[in-house]
């Protein structure tokens, strides 16, 4: 999501007349775009904006900007560790930045008073609707591009900051969603991600449900008859958005693809309620079968917090249980980071650094068997890959995925990127696959 906020506001500052540097020690403007979903990422974005501000020493006219969930998170209290900032915007006004870089650069030419800061953390009704802009539409076309559906997060699940950094649950409406992915096929995007913190609430509250379907995947069917739009997925959902219709979509809209990401966070029932996620393990395992049952060729990812505060030897082993029964193929293992203004940070109980690194690791070693396991199952089998861009190297070869959502890496020609292309796989690791084109001529 932070990537997508950070594309949009890319391509109003492009519209405006503002050019991009691939360089940051060239470029008169640096704006970081932060995230405060822990506490490493924060004080990460600390240190650099603190980086950044000694160039002003050498060049006073050097603005550096903080945007986003760290800005909205710590609000003007930052501007203790970062005194000399020109601008820090919230998460709810990302559409404002080029017009107060405008005012910054203008009060910088003599045209009137410069302020200390430009602060603007309010929050703005709308805002969700102006995350829109793509840089694939004025250049090069992006295979693969997000889409941004909602803002906001109503769950406050008891670790989480988001609710606080994002603000309520607010959709864009369908229509404009629809036009947007429209645009993007028609530059040459043939796969889309919709974005929501809890992507399965999307409309729930704004639009009916019609047919005995909900809004979220009334919008993946609009989505998936759009002609030239070959691949539609979306991050990150909520076990408890996953009602009989999400479930018969992935059965019956081929462009879904093969692939879920389900978040468990917890294999243990007393966790879960602690973390205020409102299903159990056995809800879950069911969730998994129902899925596996509309879409047998199914790859799952998952979520997961070790260390959470409270979480013994007996929690742990249902975590690592449920996590060796589902057979994740892919997993987010994260150890529990502890974020001032959460429940959870006030909780008794918390666990040492090194029990929740001990647990991490176990849950890797589990993760990276099974994910090699599964990826030589498929040696020697086709599948259907979309060539998503150049691999980095060597070069001569392109990187795409399955419709399960492996990396595989093989020699094909640039001609070929954006098209479906039959590939043989020859080899795998823990994390890709390797194959040789078959048909397209070989390639």
């Amino acid at each position: 999501m932070n990537e997508r906020d950070s594309e949009a506001v890319a391509s109003l500052l492009r519209a405006r007349g503002y050019a991009m540097v691939e360089d940051e020690a060239q470029a008169d403007i640096v704006l970081l775009n932060t995230c405060a979903v822990r506490d490493l990422a924060e004080q990460k974005a600390i240190g650099k904006a603190a980086y950044l501000n000694k160039r002003k020493r050498h060049n006073p006219r050097f603005l550096v900007g903080v945007l986003g969930c760290m800005a909205q998170n710590r609000g003007v209290d930052l501007l203790d560790r970062l005194p000399d900032l020109d601008l820090l915007v919230g998460t709810q006004k990302f559409h404002r930045v080029p017009d107060y870089l405008d005012n910054l650069l203008a009060t910088q030419n003599g045209q009137g008073p410069r302020p200390k800061t430009l602060v603007d953390l309010d929050a703005e009704e709308g805002s969700q609707n102006e995350i829109r802009g793509h840089d694939s539409v004025d250049n090069a076309p992006q295979i693969s591009a997000y889409v941004s559906i909602m803002q906001g997060c109503n769950m406050h699940c008891t670790f989480c900051i988001v609710p606080k950094t994002r603000g309520e649950e607010r959709s864009r409406p369908m229509e404009e969603i629809v036009r947007e992915a429209e645009e993007l096929v028609a530059h040459g995007t043939r796969e889309i991600t919709l974005l929501g913190q809890i992507v399965t609430s999307y409309g729930r509250r704004e639009f009916p449900m019609a047919g005995g379907k909900s809004p979220f995947v009334q919008l993946l069917e609009r989505l998936h008859a759009l002609p030239g739009l070959l691949r539609l997925r979306f991050t990150s959902p909520h076990p408890g958005g996953f009602k009989t219709d999400l479930i018969d979509a992935h059965r019956d809209l081929p462009k879904l693809g093969e692939y879920v990401h389900l978040p468990v966070q917890s294999g243990s029932d007393k966790i879960l309620r602690a973390m205020n996620r409102p299903y159990t393990r056995d809800s879950y395992r069911r969730l998994v079968e129902k899925l596996r049952a509309a879409q047998p060729k199914l790859w799952f990812s998952t979520d997961i917090i070790v260390g959470f505060p409270g979480e013994t030897d007996e929690d742990f082993a249902a975590t690592r249980e449920l996590f060796e029964e589902v057979g994740f193929e892919m997993a987010y293992l994260f150890k529990y980071s502890t974020r001032t203004g959460t429940p959870a940070a006030e909780m008794p109980d918390q666990i040492p650094a090194d029990v929740a690194e001990a647990r991490h690791k176990e849950l890797m070693m589990i993760l990276e068997k099974r994910s090699l396991a599964r990826h030589r199952e498929l040696i020697g089998t086709t599948q259907e890959v979309l060539a998503q861009e150049p691999a980095k190297r060597p070069a001569g070869r392109l990187l795409g995925r399955t419709r399960g959502y492996r990396k595989v890496f093989f020699d094909a020609p640039a001609r070929l990127l954006g098209e479906l292309v039959d590939v043989r796989i020859t080899g795998a690791t823990v994390a890709a696959l390797a194959g040789e084109v078959v048909g397209k001529d070989d390639a």
